[in-house]
This record gives structure tokens, C-alpha cells and sequence, in this order.
């Protein structure tokens, strides 16, 4: 039997759904269907609910360089997902402009000027459509909207992502952006190029930044983190939280001067394959805080005037920071060497991160896409807080029950184990991110998420030492903010232009990636593996192309100690040869170990005993005295706990998977450190493949009691 899902995709294949539009061009209307079924615009068009909204899409332009209207494009082939307000949700909305104070009266004619109604018409239909390109799996019938205050995977004609609220009381109900009503017996309207649902509340977020909110919700005494926001406001933070968007870039590619990149030749890139390079350079930011409540139940009073220096003490009293650390107490709380500074830039990541990207399960040992909601073994990301560079952890696991910060479960993580969490110790459960609360903010601000957490966080000795006991495994694209703020990383779409995106070129073009420079003879793309089964960490991998040299800002690590740094790839014998360069000074990197060489391709005999590689056996002891010899010849197997669905070996014993130890030296918590590749190779078309890096303390890999796990 042929589901509802997929007679809909067969349908949408048979008659060809094709590529969209440029908005650099006249949409081309001259090949409407021929059928008896009804385009979004013709449908639209004979239903009088929707005659005001038909008017607007008869006037807005799809580009300010376009002449064409959105009534033209959602009148021609497509995937579009239209969230249509009726003739009395629009007028509503002009009433509302009319309590802001924008116009006199709820009237078109009331405008006092013609750039500010267009301004009013574009905010109505361009946040009311979802542009599939040409995706088939692209066109959102109710069933497949994202989970409560999760976001949809692809933005409106906006750019801007879409939030959804189903409230547990009313399964039947669904909200877009917390109050925007989807009606219950007007939804899921299937046209030939199309998908409509009727909206009680015109779509209209509030183009707010994070700095405007908050001061806004201080100047009225309103919100659940009137703590955390007053905090904020007294250390300077609200300039920062202002930022939404890199402007230099983005005339640079209004005026066309980030280009594409068109033609490059490598592993899984064919010549005349594009990279697209993104639209935007976003800014965003995530705040994890402790709700009023929290406060209040430690004695402090959110509006009390010395609510700072109280903060300040119970910071103190609970030793919420780390004896090495290097603080005052006074009150310039705007400095970054003030403890309350510290203490309030470890809640907050310089990227905006959904509910749905706080970790990422994707093919992890043993889980299945196929069954989302079915989690096996701990998933996790480190990422690196604002202000003094600081690691945080977030983990969520079968047993957790959500996501947590810097939880430390104890691990099933023999030979033979199942890898999963099997306990907790209660000074290591973390805090938990309460993701489904009603005081989490994920819709009212451009460039920021604000999370409510269970308890208080600190980079205090407790974190720094669990940190410093587990290896510090992070993906190549938690290093850059951009990837998170801008929708790059492991975008949930197979569509060419969002599975190999094109990293603009340092020297070229633009910086686009703060923590990474390149050379001017390379290009960078990341290959968003999204529907591609290959066994990396998260699937997805980035590629520097061409006689590349490029250098990366590393994370910090925990404590003092020394530590291995290791590099894994995929083996395959299809790239090329990079000397790995580490240090702390970007310009004097010291050449680390011999160059690594990706030609190497161990999934044959000879090159798999170069590197040491042997089978693992029934006999455990042997099996590790083999992964000994292998560690003396600077490689280790792939970790256990990256799995694959596509029916092959991939686990421990799969020869692509390859680590590289390329350092093992001292280093210090208050050093930033760098890692640098360069091509050894005098070729323009061989890549270096990159997956993840991982730091692991002495106290792990030279443990005699407890040896290092296989995960």
C-alpha cells in the first residue's frame, strides 16, 4: 500500500516539479500545468477568504531587482508551503499597526508613505511562504511540521525560520511563531505546486534583537530572567547582543562579488557540480539561564537595587568559579575581569542554536533515522562560551531525558558494551535545558534563543576537572559560529545548494569563517551529507581544495596536563598529503610529526599494515596489545561509537576509519591554540578531508588501571 506521504511525492515526480526561480529574472509563467487541479495562486484566487491576501501577492515583487510578483511564482512550478491569512487575520493585523501607533486608522490608505506600506505588505507575504526549491520532500503538510518549539528545516522568502507550538492540552492545535493559529479544518490544501494551510494570525515577527528585548522587558519589569537580563545590561553585554548581521558582506554579495563556486574537481565533487556560497553573514547568540524563580528561591529579589553585589556573594559563597581563576569583586562589573563578567558570559555561545541543533543524533551506534525518537548511546557537542574562552558540554543520552549541560554519565564503554549511559553520579547530572518550557524564547528575537535551565552553571573545579576526565571529542564545524548562525551545518536538505556550501576565500573574497584563514590557492566547501550515508561524525565533512593551506582556531582545553590531539579521516586513498602544523602563535606553528598522508587507502592489505591495523579477534587481550602497536605508529582505529544504516561494516573494525596522533606536549587553559594543514602536493585538485579532532588527557590514553575505551 502507498502511503498518503509518498503518492504525494510520485504525483509531484510525474509531473516534473523543477528548479524555482532567480530573483534576477522575469519568472517564466509559459509552462503552467495543464491539468484540472489548481496552482497555490488559482486556488487562492477563487476563494474570497483570501482575496486580501491575493491582492498583496499581486503587488509585492519576489526581489527588490525583480519585476516579477509573488502572484507570478506561486503561479508557476514549484514546492511551496503557504501559510495564508484570511481577509479578517490581515485586517486584524492592520488594527494592530494601528494600536502601535503606525497608521491613524486600519486601512491600506492609512500609510503615510508608500515605502512603509510596501515595507507592511512584504512582512505579510514573504513570512508566509516556504520556498521547497526543488526539493519533493520539501512541502510541509502538518505531519511533518517540526516538533513543539522546534523550527522548520527551511526559511520563508524572509529568511527567516518559522517556530511551531502544539500545545499538549490541544492535540488538534497548532501555532506558527507561539500565536499565529493554523486552522483546524483549513490545512494541509494540496495544489499542483503547493501546499496551503489557512491562518487565523498573520505571520509577523518582531524584527527585534536580543539587546532590544531585554532592555525592553527591563524598562517594563516583565520576563522570567530579570536576573540574568540586569546582569547582562550591567556588564555591557547589550551592545554585543545588537549585532544581526555582517553588512559588508552583504553588500558584497548583493553587488555579486562572492561568486559561487562552479567546477571544482575532487573526491564526491563532480566538475560542473556547484558549491553555493551562503546568502548571509549572521550573527546570533544563545543564553542559557536560571529562571527568576531560581533566584528567588535563593534569597534574592530580581528588583532589589543591590541585587548585584548579592549576586556577586552568592557566587562566591557557592564557589561558582574555579580557584585558578583570576577575578575582582568591585563594581565595574563591565570589565571582563570582574567575577559576575565570567560568570555570566559561560551562559552564553556566540551562535544562535534551535532546539532542534543543541546536539545532533545522526548516526551514532545503533541509531536509526528512520526511528528519530529512538536514542541509543550519549550524543554530544563542546562548544567555547563568550568572554574568557571556556568549554561547555551538552550531552543528551536514552536515559537523560533531555539535554544537559556538562553531564558526566557513567559509560557502558567496554569492548563489548552497549556504550550507553548506565548512571549518573548526582554531582555530575548537569543542568538541564528545559527546551519544552513555556519560558523558553526562541521566536521573539532575530538573533538569539534564550533557554531556562534546571540548575546554575559555572566553570567551576568540578566542571573543569569532569571536562579534563573525558575526551574532548568536537566536530570541524562547532569551530565556527557562522556555521550554526547562518544554517550551513547539517541542514536538513538534500537540495544541491545546502549539500556543498561553498566557505568564501580569506584572502579572495571575504573572511567569512572568524576561526579559520586560508590561502588564496584553495577553496573550502563543507559537504553537508544530509540523505549521504558516510561514516563520519555527524556524516557531514569539510574539504580543502587546491594547494591549500589553511589554519584553525582550537577550542581550550581544561586544565594544565598534557595531552594527545588527534585527527581522524576517512582512509580512502582518494586525497591527498598535508603537513599538520600546532602551536599557540598563528604565524610561528611548529611543524607536528611527519605529514599525513590521505593516500593511503586502508582498505587494502598493504597500506592497512602500514598503519599498524589488524582485526579485531576473540581475544581481547590481543585485540589490545594490536591497538597498542598501532598507537606506537601514531594512528588508532575510528571510534566505536560512529555507526552507519547503509547495511556495510562501519564500526571498530571498518579500515577507513582512521585516527592520527599528531601532537602530545603540555597545554595550557589560557593559551589559544591553532592548527594549521598544508599541502605538501603540487596539485590544484586534491582535497584534505576533515571530519573531527579530539584532545584526550594523559590521565586517559596512560591510564594502567582503567585504558582508554574503543568509542
Amino acid at each position: 500500500m502507498i502511503t498518503h506521504k509518498y503518492f504525494r511525492k510520485l504525483c509531484y515526480f510525474a509531473v516534473g516539479i523543477a528548479c524555482l526561480w532567480s530573483c534576477s529574472e522575469t519568472i517564466d509563467t509559459s509552462a503552467r500545468y495543464v491539468f484540472t487541479e489548481e496552482t497555490v495562486m488559482s486556488y487562492l484566487e477563487k476563494h474570497e477568504a483570501y482575496s486580501s491576501y491575493v491582492d498583496l501577492l499581486r503587488q509585492v515583487n519576489v526581489s527588490a531587482i525583480s519585476d516579477s510578483k509573488i502572484s507570478q511564482l506561486l503561479s508557476a512550478r514549484g514546492v511551496y508551503t503557504v501559510f495564508a491569512p484570511t481577509n479578517e487575520a490581515i485586517q486584524k493585523y492592520l488594527e494592530s499597526l494601528v494600536e502601535e501607533g503606525l497608521i491613524s486608522e486600519p486601512s491600506w490608505d492609512a500609510f503615510p508613505n508608500e515605502r512603509k506600506l510596501d515595507s507592511i505588505r512584504k512582512v505579510i507575504v514573504f513570512n508566509s511562504i516556504i520556498d521547497g526549491g526543488d526539493q519533493l520532500d520539501a512541502l510541509f503538510y502538518v505531519a511533518d511540521f517540526p516538533d513543539d518549539k522546534d523550527e522548520f528545516t527551511l526559511g520563508t522568502l524572509n529568511d527567516k525560520k518559522l517556530t511551531v507550538r502544539k500545545p499538549a492540552n490541544k492535540p488538534d492545535s497548532i501555532y506558527i511563531n507561539e500565536d499565529c493559529p493554523v486552522s483546524i479544518t483549513e490545512r494541509d490544501i494540496l495544489s499542483i505546486n503547493g501546499i496551503i494551510h489557512q491562518m487565523g494570525k498573520v505571520i509577523a515577527p518582531k524584527d527585534i534583537t536580543a539587546a532590544s528585548y531585554i532592555q525592553e522587558c527591563l524598562d517594563e519589569n516583565k520576563g522570567d530572567f530579570l536576573v540574568c537580563f540586569r546582569v547582562i545590561q550591567a556588564c555591557g553585554l547589550l551592545d554585543t547582543l545588537n549585532a544581526v548581521r555582517d553588512e559588508k558582506y552583504e553588500t558584497l554579495y548583493q553587488l555579486g562579488q562572492v561568486p559561487d563556486l562552479i567546477g571544482m574537481t575532487s573526491y564526491g565533487f563532480a566538475e560542473g557540480d556547484i558549491a553555493s556560497a551562503p546568502k548571509h553573514r549572521l550573527y546570533g547568540f544563545t543564553i542559557f539561564a536560571e529562571p527568576d524563580d531560581f533566584w528567588r528561591s535563593e534569597g534574592l529579589d530580581p528588583n532589589a537595587s543591590d541585587l548585584l553585589p548579592k549576586l556577586t556573594q552568592w557566587i562566591l559563597d557557592n564557589h561558582q568559579y574555579s580557584d585558578d581563576d583570576k577575578f575582582k569583586t568591585d563594581d565595574d562589573y563591565a570589565s571582563e575581569d570582574h567575577l559576575l563578567y565570567q560568570w555570566m558570559t559561560y551562559h552564553m555561545l556566540p551562535m544562535r542554536i534551535p532546539k532542534g541543533k543543541l546536539v545532533f543524533h545522526m548516526n551514532e551506534y545503533q541509531y536509526n533515522l528512520s526511528r528519530p525518537d529512538i536514542y541509543t548511546i550519549p550524543v554530544y557537542e563542546f562548544y567555547t562560551t563568550m568572554g574568557k574562552r571556556r568549554l561547555i558540554k551538552l550531552l543528551e543520552s536514552k536515559a537523560s531525558n533531555g539535554i544537559y549541560i556538562n553531564r558526566f554519565p557513567t559509560i557502558d564503554n567496554g569492548r563489548h558494551g552497549t556504550g550507553e549511559e548506565i548512571g549518573c553520579d548526582p554531582d555530575k547530572l548537569g543542568s538541564r535545558i528545559e527546551t519544552e518550557s513555556q519560558m523558553a524564547i526562541l521566536s521573539d528575537m532575530t538573533n538569539c534563543n534564550i533557554y531556562p535551565i534546571s540548575a546554575p552553571i559555572s566553570y567551576n573545579d568540578q566542571t573543569r576537572n569532569n571536562l579534563q576526565k573525558n575526551r574532548i571529542r568536537f566536530d570541524g564545524m562547532s569551530l565556527f559560529p557562522e556555521a550554526m548562525n547562518n544554517d550551513i551545518r547539517l541542514k536538513k536538505a538534500s537540495e544541491e545548494r545546502y549539500k556543498h556550501v561553498y566557505i568564501p576565500n580569506t584572502v579572495r573574497t571575504y573572511n567569512y569563517f572568524e576561526n579559520m584563514q586560508q590561502n588564496a590557492d584553495m577553496n573550502f566547501v563543507y559537504y553537508n551529507a544530509w540523505n549521504d550515508d558516510w561514516c563520519n561524525l555527524q556524516r557531514d565533512e569539510m574539504k580543502a581544495v587546491g594547494r591549500f593551506e589553511v589554519t584553525f582556531k582550537l577550542p581550550p582545553v581544561p586544565r594544565r596536563g598534557t595531552y594527545e590531539v588527534r585527527y581522524k579521516v576517512l582512509a580512502n586513498g582518494n586525497r591527498g598529503i598535508a603537513q599538520v602544523y600546532f602551536g599557540s602563535d598563528p604565524e610561528k606553528l611548529a611543524a607536528a610529526g611527519i605529514p599525513l598522508d590521505l593516500t593511503l587507502d586502508c582498505r587494502n592489505d598493504l597500506d592497512a599494515k602500514k598503519v599498524g591495523w589488524e582485526r579485531d579477534t576473540d581475544d581481547d587481550d590481543q585485540d589490545a596489545e594490536n591497538d597498542k602497536k598501532m598507537r606506537n605508529n601514531g594512528y588508532m582505529k575510528g571510534p566505536k561509537s560512529i555507526d552507519s544504516n547503509d547495511g556495510t561494516e562501519r564500526d571498530y573494525n571498518d579500515r577507513e576509519n582512521i585516527r592520527h596522533i599528531f601532537v602530545r606536549q603540555t597545554l595550557d587553559p589560557n593559551e589559544t591554540y591553532y592548527i594549521k594543514l598544508k599541502s605538501v602536493l603540487d596539485s590544484d585538485r586534491k582535497e584534505f578531508y576533515m571530519d573531527f579532532i579530539e584532545y584526550c588527557a594523559k590521565e586517559i590514553y596512560d591510564n594502567p588501571e582503567e585504558p582508554e575505551d574503543i568509542w
